[in-house]
Protein backbone atom coordinates (compact mmCIF):
# COMPACT_ATOMS: atom_id res chain seq x y z
CA UNK A 1 0.00 0.00 0.00
CA UNK A 2 1.18 3.50 -0.71
CA UNK A 3 2.36 5.34 2.35
CA UNK A 4 3.43 8.54 0.75
CA UNK A 5 5.09 10.21 -2.05
CA UNK A 6 8.28 11.37 -2.92
CA UNK A 7 9.86 13.69 -5.96
CA UNK A 8 13.05 14.95 -7.03
CA UNK A 9 13.79 17.56 -9.57
CA UNK A 10 15.81 16.70 -12.61
CA UNK A 11 17.59 19.59 -12.61
CA UNK A 12 19.70 22.15 -10.25
CA UNK A 13 16.50 24.08 -9.13
CA UNK A 14 15.66 23.84 -5.49
CA UNK A 15 14.48 22.22 -3.10
CA UNK A 16 15.84 19.07 -4.87
CA UNK A 17 13.29 16.46 -2.63
CA UNK A 18 9.97 17.20 -1.97
CA UNK A 19 8.16 14.83 -0.11
CA UNK A 20 4.59 13.72 1.71
CA UNK A 21 4.41 15.48 5.29
CA UNK A 22 4.85 12.94 7.74
CA UNK A 23 1.07 11.23 8.58
CA UNK A 24 -0.60 8.99 11.05
CA UNK A 25 0.89 5.83 9.21
CA UNK A 26 3.68 7.57 7.47
CA UNK A 27 6.85 7.76 9.59
CA UNK A 28 10.00 8.87 8.22
CA UNK A 29 11.86 7.73 10.74
CA UNK A 30 10.66 4.44 10.54
CA UNK A 31 10.28 3.40 6.97
CA UNK A 32 12.57 2.09 4.62
CA UNK A 33 12.44 2.29 0.66
CA UNK A 34 11.46 -0.46 -1.30
CA UNK A 35 11.37 -2.94 2.07
CA UNK A 36 8.61 -4.31 0.59
CA UNK A 37 10.46 -5.50 -2.65
CA UNK A 38 13.41 -6.69 -0.76
CA UNK A 39 11.88 -8.67 1.72
CA UNK A 40 10.84 -11.10 -0.96
CA UNK A 41 14.28 -11.17 -2.45
CA UNK A 42 15.85 -14.48 -2.31
CA UNK A 43 18.90 -13.11 -0.43
CA UNK A 44 19.07 -11.78 3.32
CA UNK A 45 21.85 -9.65 2.19
CA UNK A 46 20.53 -6.07 1.70
CA UNK A 47 22.22 -2.97 -0.21
CA UNK A 48 21.53 0.21 2.08
CA UNK A 49 21.65 3.67 -0.48
CA UNK A 50 21.08 7.12 0.47
CA UNK A 51 17.76 7.36 -1.78
CA UNK A 52 15.38 6.17 -4.22
CA UNK A 53 16.26 7.26 -7.16
CA UNK A 54 19.87 4.99 -6.36
CA UNK A 55 17.26 2.00 -4.80
CA UNK A 56 15.49 1.86 -8.24
CA UNK A 57 18.85 2.48 -10.49
CA UNK A 58 19.76 -1.36 -8.76
CA UNK A 59 16.39 -2.68 -8.67
CA UNK A 60 16.34 -2.25 -12.98
CA UNK A 61 19.62 -3.25 -12.75
CA UNK A 62 18.19 -6.78 -11.12
CA UNK A 63 19.27 -5.97 -7.51
CA UNK A 64 15.81 -5.95 -6.18
CA UNK A 65 17.24 -6.69 -2.30
CA UNK A 66 17.61 -2.59 -2.73
CA UNK A 67 16.66 -0.37 0.00
CA UNK A 68 17.36 3.07 0.96
CA UNK A 69 16.56 5.12 4.72
CA UNK A 70 14.37 8.22 2.64
CA UNK A 71 17.49 10.92 2.43
CA UNK A 72 17.64 10.86 6.13
CA UNK A 73 20.00 9.62 8.47
CA UNK A 74 19.75 6.12 9.38
CA UNK A 75 17.58 6.04 12.73
CA UNK A 76 17.94 2.69 14.38
CA UNK A 77 13.88 2.04 13.88
CA UNK A 78 15.05 1.62 10.55
CA UNK A 79 18.09 -0.67 11.39
CA UNK A 80 15.57 -2.64 13.69
CA UNK A 81 13.39 -2.98 10.33
CA UNK A 82 15.88 -4.08 8.04
CA UNK A 83 17.12 -6.68 10.98
CA UNK A 84 14.12 -8.29 10.51
CA UNK A 85 14.37 -9.17 6.79
CA UNK A 86 18.36 -9.42 6.65
CA UNK A 87 21.35 -10.60 8.08
CA UNK A 88 23.83 -8.35 6.26
CA UNK A 89 23.51 -4.90 5.25
CA UNK A 90 26.31 -3.64 2.60
CA UNK A 91 26.38 0.20 3.00
CA UNK A 92 26.22 2.06 -0.61
CA UNK A 93 25.92 5.99 -0.15
CA UNK A 94 27.38 8.49 -2.09
CA UNK A 95 31.00 8.57 -2.79
CA UNK A 96 31.35 11.83 -1.68
CA UNK A 97 31.97 13.23 1.95
CA UNK A 98 28.20 13.57 3.16
CA UNK A 99 28.21 9.62 2.31
CA UNK A 100 31.55 9.36 4.17
CA UNK A 101 30.09 10.97 6.96
CA UNK A 102 26.83 8.83 6.39
CA UNK A 103 28.65 5.38 6.11
CA UNK A 104 30.67 6.24 9.40
CA UNK A 105 27.10 7.58 11.07
CA UNK A 106 25.18 4.03 9.91
CA UNK A 107 27.81 1.17 10.80
CA UNK A 108 27.36 1.44 14.57
CA UNK A 109 23.24 1.53 14.02
CA UNK A 110 23.38 -1.26 11.78
CA UNK A 111 25.70 -3.53 13.73
CA UNK A 112 23.95 -2.34 17.09
CA UNK A 113 20.44 -4.46 15.54
CA UNK A 114 22.43 -7.34 14.96
CA UNK A 115 23.42 -6.81 11.31
CA UNK A 116 26.64 -8.01 9.62
CA UNK A 117 28.15 -4.42 8.08
CA UNK A 118 29.69 -4.00 4.68
CA UNK A 119 30.94 -1.38 2.46
CA UNK A 120 31.11 -0.66 -1.28
CA UNK A 121 32.22 2.23 -2.90
CA UNK A 122 31.20 3.16 -6.21
CA UNK A 123 34.15 4.61 -8.14
CA UNK A 124 34.73 7.72 -9.34
CA UNK A 125 32.79 9.53 -6.51
CA UNK A 126 29.80 8.34 -8.08
CA UNK A 127 26.38 7.20 -6.50
CA UNK A 128 24.48 3.85 -7.78
CA UNK A 129 22.31 5.84 -10.28
CA UNK A 130 24.79 7.82 -11.87
CA UNK A 131 27.42 4.18 -11.80
CA UNK A 132 24.40 3.14 -14.27
CA UNK A 133 23.27 5.68 -16.19
CA UNK A 134 26.72 5.60 -16.94
CA UNK A 135 27.90 2.12 -17.81
CA UNK A 136 24.23 0.93 -19.25
CA UNK A 137 25.75 -2.75 -20.81
CA UNK A 138 27.66 -4.00 -18.32
CA UNK A 139 26.34 -1.68 -15.62
CA UNK A 140 25.28 -5.08 -13.63
CA UNK A 141 28.31 -7.28 -13.64
CA UNK A 142 30.49 -4.39 -12.96
CA UNK A 143 28.58 -3.67 -9.81
CA UNK A 144 28.00 -7.66 -8.71
CA UNK A 145 31.96 -7.14 -8.73
CA UNK A 146 31.93 -4.13 -6.22
CA UNK A 147 29.58 -5.91 -4.06
CA UNK A 148 31.92 -9.40 -3.94
CA UNK A 149 35.09 -6.96 -3.38
CA UNK A 150 33.02 -4.77 -0.62
CA UNK A 151 35.03 -4.79 2.74
CA UNK A 152 33.51 -5.27 6.38
CA UNK A 153 33.40 -2.02 8.05
CA UNK A 154 36.36 -2.24 10.08
CA UNK A 155 38.42 -2.16 6.22
CA UNK A 156 36.16 0.25 5.50
CA UNK A 157 37.42 2.19 8.06
CA UNK A 158 40.86 2.22 8.21
CA UNK A 159 40.68 2.64 4.45
CA UNK A 160 38.79 6.25 5.16
CA UNK A 161 41.45 6.74 7.84
CA UNK A 162 44.23 5.55 5.32
CA UNK A 163 43.77 8.47 3.05
CA UNK A 164 43.89 11.23 4.98
CA UNK A 165 47.72 10.57 6.04
CA UNK A 166 50.95 10.36 3.73
CA UNK A 167 52.18 6.75 4.48
CA UNK A 168 55.11 7.00 3.02
CA UNK A 169 56.49 9.57 6.07
CA UNK A 170 57.24 8.19 9.43
CA UNK A 171 54.95 11.06 11.17
CA UNK A 172 52.23 10.32 8.68
CA UNK A 173 52.73 6.27 9.67
CA UNK A 174 53.04 7.15 13.19
CA UNK A 175 49.33 9.52 12.50
CA UNK A 176 47.33 7.22 10.80
CA UNK A 177 48.66 4.23 13.57
CA UNK A 178 47.63 6.92 16.33
CA UNK A 179 43.99 7.19 14.87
Amino acid sequence: NIIAFGGRVMDDSKPKYVNSPETLVYHKSETVFAMQIAKRSASRRFVLCEGYMDVIALHRAGFTNAIASLGTALTEEQARVIRRYADEAVICYDSDEAGRRATQRAIPILKNAGLLVRVVTVPGGKDPDEFFRQNPKDGPERFKRLLQQSGNDTEYRLAVTREKYDLSTEDGKKRYLQE
